[in-house]
């Protein structure tokens, strides 16, 4: 009875290792002080392929994205690339994401993500360092959608394509970069496209929506703002052509005497 026991024991224990070893337990260091270009990785090409075959084998549902972020220190990230993922790792309740471009604005600065595991959209455009420390412009949520729904030209645009929605730009490339200007008491504005589609992701590309992103100049987030954005000529409703004038009718001549 005591040696079956003792081989349980022996068998959980390796078990729980081989886990361990695989699904990325151990605890990286804390980034230190502020997000900087330092954290910034560009992952080799086969980067997910071998990830995936690893995490496939020896992850479940549960802990594949954990698996799956460990894999970024297996493949040789520096430290403070792996302490970002862990961080955002955290921050966002599981969601893996690596930086791979970083743009120093101040106090709040700008990130680009890559989402290795994601489907449609692999990247993403973080404004990070001020208060909260990570903003994702993709959080529709956060987004004055009330404003757009007022404006009278994407109006016209709805009434002729009701299931119009906005839509994550595309935050790919060498140059994701939101526009920076500067508001009236000392904060910045971060100018962000978005996509208006035509009811789904491969839709038809109705257009594009610009918000702003407000911070005060602490880097405190204040808000986000809509900023009118006239749609191509083409989708809008063509007024009707005006009616050609009638000419006067003439009368009949008098009768002749």
């Amino acid at each position: 009875m005591k040696r079956s026991i003792l081989i349980i024991i022996l068998t959980l224990s390796v078990a729980n290792i081989l886990a361990f070893a695989q699904t990325g337990n151990s605890s990286p260091q804390p980034l230190s002080g502020k997000i900087t270009a330092s954290s910034v990785w560009q992952p080799p090409p086969d980067f997910v392929t071998k990830a995936h075959n690893v995490c496939d084998k020896s992850a479940g549902p549960a802990s594949f994205p954990a698996c799956f972020l460990n894999q970024i220190a297996a493949a040789g990230a520096p430290a403070d690339a792996i302490a970002f993922s862990h961080m955002f790792f955290q921050q966002t309740n599981g969601d893996v994401g690596i930086m791979t471009a970083f743009k120093h604005y101040g106090p709040v600065d700008g990130a680009q993500v890559f989402y290795p595991l994601r489907a449609n959209t692999n990247y993403g455009l973080l404004l990070v360092n001020g208060d909260p420390a990570i903003i994702d412009v993709d959080d529709l949520q956060k987004l004055d959608r009330a404003a757009m729904e007022k404006d009278t030209l994407f109006q016209a645009v709805k009434e002729k394509f009701p299931k119009i929605d906005l839509w994550p730009g595309d935050r790919s490339g060498s140059s994701p970069w939101p526009r920076a200007q500067p508001l009236s008491d000392g904060g910045t504005e971060f100018v962000v496209t978005y996509l208006l589609l035509d009811g789904c992701h491969a839709c038809a590309h109705l257009g594009l929506a610009r918000f702003g992103w407000n911070f005060d100049a602490k880097g405190k987030f204040l808000r986000t703002t809509y900023i009118p954005t006239p749609p191509p000529p083409k989708l809008l409703p063509r007024p009707g052509r005006p009616q050609p004038p009638s000419s006067p009718q003439q009368a009949p001549p008098p009768p002749s005497l």
